[in-house]
């Protein structure tokens, strides 16, 4: 079972029926106890950051998701979902993001240096490689530079290098996957990206929070007995 957080924002439809096209079965809903008590998560999201995380918190529903991921639960961030995940954005002011992930969200440069010295458009709109960096069960089986589908004017600069699984450049380099332990995250629309981005969505319903729960306490304790680590520039 995959829930799908739905406090308004998103393509909620859309990612509902592409985790259907891969098996999945999907519970869509804002109740507070069922996102504290499923075994997957997933928080979609589109348009602004403060506005998605203002509604998320309005709805309360922040708490639970905080939560479910500290149990363990494996939890899936889609697009402006992916960008919610880190501590905060400058989209139009300074939001707070759920913290999940230490870094920040920011906008991409308007002087992008594009093809015949022309800057790049914002956004960076289609589809684009994306290079894989890191293994993770989320990307088991894809190839080493599939192609997905991208609506974003924002990208993460994460605080850790080691957070970012495959990147993919527009004029410079952006984290394209994100994910430490259980938390994950994809700026790209899976729900979009036909193959390659079901494939993701197949791998992320076959999760099993018992084994993320055991990763996530393993990592806490190693954590505690090496002492805090200091942060890495992306």
């Amino acid at each position: 079972m995959v829930t799908l957080i739905d406090y308004g924002i998103g393509n909620l439809r859309s990612v509902e029926k592409a985790f259907e096209a891969v098996g999945a079965s999907v519970l869509r809903t804002d109740d507070r106890a069922a996102i504290r008590e499923a075994t997957r998560l997933v928080l979609p999201g589109v348009g602004a950051f403060g506005a998605c995380a203002d509604e998320l918190r309005r709805r309360g529903l922040e708490q639970p998701v905080r939560d479910a991921v500290a149990a363990g639960t494996p939890l899936l961030g889609v697009c402006v979902g992916m960008q919610l995940l880190f501590d905060g954005s400058d989209e139009m002011g300074d939001h707070e993001g759920l913290g999940l992930l230490p870094g920040r969200i920011t906008r991409f440069a308007t002087d992008l240096p594009g093809d015949h010295g022309r800057p790049l458009k914002v956004p960076h709109m289609g589809w684009n490689t994306v290079r894989l960096q890191t293994a993770s069960p989320l990307l088991d089986g894809l190839p080493t530079a599939p192609y997905f589908y991208f609506v974003h004017s924002y990208h993460a600069v994460p605080a850790r290098a080691d957070d970012v699984l495959g990147a993919a450049t527009y004029g410079a380099s952006f984290p394209a996957i994100v994910g430490r332990n259980n938390v994950f995250g994809v700026q790209f629309h899976p729900e979009k990206s036909q193959q390659n981005g079901l494939h993701i969505l197949k791998n992320f319903s076959t999760l099993r929070r018992e084994e993320t729960a055991a990763k996530l306490q393993r990592a806490g304790a190693e954590d505690a007995g090496r002492g805090a680590v200091p942060p890495r520039p992306f």
